[in-house]
């Protein structure tokens, strides 16, 4: 069961880390905090988490602000604007870390530990080999001042643990999960500072989300064991604690965390493909929340309408189809001009309102500018088969009728009719097969006026030569 939460302005964050692009679930855990802050007239901030400098790219930093600032996440504290609690870019917060990690050092809450990696690997292994739970054995944690001694003339370069306390209970309510319990004796001491000096996530994520003031913190629920750690690092300090809050993961039609085998899912795949940012955030909003909303909300009446104690815990399923309805109500709202520029050609404003209510995404135009001035590509079974079933007889005498009627539809199937004896069904698909090449799509009178008249005549021709 889910907590109830008051209506008190929060304060809440996206944090990524700059080591690729948007992922979908990222972006919706950036949009629910965005939304919350925006609810209660709180503060969005972002921060960006790059301490690991071999994977933390300046280049993906840039994009994931892009990719945000598209979506319409805007914030009001970050790396690119500042704010009260600035740097927000936490390869710049070195010293605020360095003073905390003195601070635990000399109130023995942590200690160094030069255990090697092939060392902890071997540990690890005969804890599982005993059927134990792997974790860190406390090797470094009483050692002696001629140990210590030994292993730094030996040139080894220490990470520094955090000492956790025995037997200790670690207690909150999370708002998605309700109340939570761990015991520390199942945790063990954890890394807080690499051996390159840098701080790893559980400590530098945790004391940036307290002294950045962050009230709540969304996230997704493979964060869930985390956050013990998190605390006792925080009460260590004497620091404040936010509120935690774990969603059920996004996963892909199978039920599988969603990654590159379900196709797209970065936002930037998603943008270059033509999706909306609207039609996503319609989707994302009904991923793993429940709205007093079902049906199309523009993005700036999505705030009032967000419910926290309506998040979920079950893995919400991302399903394309489903964006794509949510795409089609977006394409429906948009302006002539909107369109125009999102298809991105010279289409002619005829054209683009001809076409608007058969295209998804901008691609999908492209088979109707082949139809009114490119070259059809060959037909499908179903089209040859209504193309044999008319015979070339037909298309003999549309072809002559065309020379009379040229582009005007409605006096083509007049005469056609009067002369081949067809009607309805049997008159008017062949003619949008031969002419169009597919069965279905925009109307035929308007896209025959787009036409050139050589064009039209010479598909119809080809039919009553070739069939």
């Amino acid at each position: 069961m889910s907590v109830t939460l008051d209506s008190s302005p929060v304060i809440t964050r996206f944090a990524p880390s700059p080591t690729g692009s948007l992922h979908l679930g990222n972006a919706r855990t950036a949009f629910f905090s965005y939304l919350w802050a925006r609810k209660s007239g709180g503060r969005f901030i972002l921060r960006i988490e790059d301490t690991d400098a071999e994977r933390s790219q300046l280049r993906f930093r840039e994009e994931l602000m892009s990719e945000m600032r598209w979506l319409g996440l805007d914030w009001d504290e970050g790396p690119d604007i500042g704010g009260p609690s600035a740097p927000y870019s936490q390869a710049e917060r070195g010293e605020f870390y360095r003073g905390l990690f003195a601070q635990l050092e000399a109130m023995g809450g942590a200690y160094p530990c030069y255990c090697t990696s092939e060392e902890l690997e071997l540990s690890r292994k005969l804890q599982r080999m005993g059927g134990k739970p792997p974790r860190y054995a406390g090797t470094c944690r009483h050692m002696t001042s001629a140990q210590l001694a030994e292993r730094e003339a030996r040139g080894l370069k220490p990470t520094l643990r955090f000492a956790v306390s025995s037997d200790a209970v670690i207690q909150f309510t999370d708002t998605v999960h309700g109340p939570q319990r761990f015991v520390s004796s199942d945790i063990g001491d954890f890394i807080i500072r690499r051996e390159d000096g840098t701080a790893a996530f559980f400590f530098c994520n945790a004391v940036d989300d307290s002294g950045m003031g962050v009230t709540q913190v969304l996230r997704g629920d493979d964060h869930l064991t985390n956050t013990p750690r998190q605390l006792m690092v925080l009460d260590a300090l004497g620091m404040r604690r936010p509120d935690y809050g774990h969603v059920g993961l996004l996963v892909g039609e199978d039920g599988a965390p969603l990654s590159k085998r379900h196709g797209s899912t970065s936002a930037q795949e998603f943008r270059a493909r033509g999706f909306l940012p609207a039609a996503l955030l319609n989707h994302l909003f009904h991923l793993g929340h429940a709205s007093d909303v079902d049906s199309w909300l523009p993005a700036a009446d999505m705030p009032a309408h967000f419910r926290p104690e309506h998040l979920g815990r079950a893995p919400a399923r991302f399903d394309e189809t489903q964006l794509a309805h949510w795409q089609k109500e977006g394409v429906e709202r948009m302006s002539g001009a909107q369109i125009t520029a999102w298809l991105g050609s010279d289409d002619s404003a005829e054209f683009v309102e001809l076409v608007r209510h058969n295209v998804v995404l901008p691609a999908d135009a492209a088979p109707w500018r082949a139809v009114v001035r490119g070259d059809l590509p060959p037909l499908g079974k179903d089209e040859q088969s209504v193309i044999a079933a008319a015979g070339p007889e037909f298309f003999a005498a549309a072809a002559a009728a065309f020379d009379q009627s040229s582009s005007d539809l409605k006096q083509l199937t007049k005469i056609l009719k009067e002369r081949t004896g067809r009607k309805g069904a049997d008159l008017f698909m062949p003619l949008r097969v031969a002419l169009t090449g597919q069965a279905h799509g925009p109307e035929l009178g308007p896209l025959l006026k787009l036409m050139s008249p050589e064009k039209a005549r010479a598909r119809l021709e080809s039919h009553a030569q070739n069939t």
